[in-house]
């Protein structure tokens, strides 16, 4: 279409396009043709692409997306061609799954791997840095589980499909606050099951979780080697 044939006031071209009106009744049809067979498709694909979507299974979706489209809309492309766009992805994520299935290794590279972002109660910075995972983050994942404590977690696991999975420690040690900063006043208090605060024994790193004696609390963390120390709550 010529730039000069592009008027704001044609409102017919506009609302209806330049294809002509037997032209709406065909994307019905080719509408209804292509979400039954998506609809099949998406089910032979699995439980897993109804739930939390691992990067591989990102792809294939967005690559449905993009094969729907056009077959949908477009009046010189077949609705035959979308179909045999969407069994070949059909063929290829059963065919890649049982690869998988096959071979560890291959799995490792399309699934991905889980990522120990707590250990012992104290957060593996290296990692969350490579998994691009922030410190709010955690502490919000951990607020959600009423756990205010990091030394209550035990083991907490980034899996390849994006959730979070939390083992707690039964007998936790002092450790870092969770809690907002701006909670500060209320971490003093019987709140929510958040008792008292330490006392002078013990310091913790609020870089990353460590906690040390009060006495070590002048010296860089043995960990992530910063210098600013808080008191540990129960």
């Amino acid at each position: 279409m010529k730039k000069e044939e592009i008027h704001l006031a044609d409102w017919e071209r506009i609302v209806f396009g330049l294809a002509p009106g037997e032209f709406m009744l065909e994307v019905l049809i080719r509408s209804l043709i292509i979400y039954l067979v998506f609809t099949v498709v998406a089910r032979l694909l699995g439980k897993r692409m109804n739930g939390q979507i691992t990067q591989a299974e990102v792809a294939v979706m967005l690559t449905l997306g993009a094969i729907i489209a056009p077959a949908m809309q477009l009046p010189d492309r077949g609705v035959l061609l979308g179909v045999l766009a969407l069994t070949c992805v059909l063929a290829l994520q059963r065919g890649i799954n049982f690869w998988g299935f096959r071979n560890s290794r291959v799995e490792e590279i399309v699934q991905g791997t889980e990522s120990a972002l707590v250990k012992d109660g104290v957060m593996q910075l290296d990692i969350m840095a490579a998994s691009r995972i922030s410190k709010q983050q955690i502490y919000s994942v951990l607020r959600a589980q009423n756990i205010y404590n990091i030394k209550q977690v035990d083991r907490l696991y980034l899996e390849a499909c994006g959730l979070f999975s939390i083992y707690t420690n039964e007998h936790p040690e002092p450790g870092l606050s969770v809690l907002p900063t701006q909670f500060e006043r209320l971490q003093g208090a019987d709140w929510l099951g958040v008792q008292t605060r330490a006392g002078d024994q013990l310091r913790v790193c609020q870089n990353c979780g460590t906690t040390v004696p009060a006495d070590q609390a002048n010296e860089p963390c043995p960990a992530c080697h910063k210098t600013k120390w808080v008191e540990p709550i129960c």
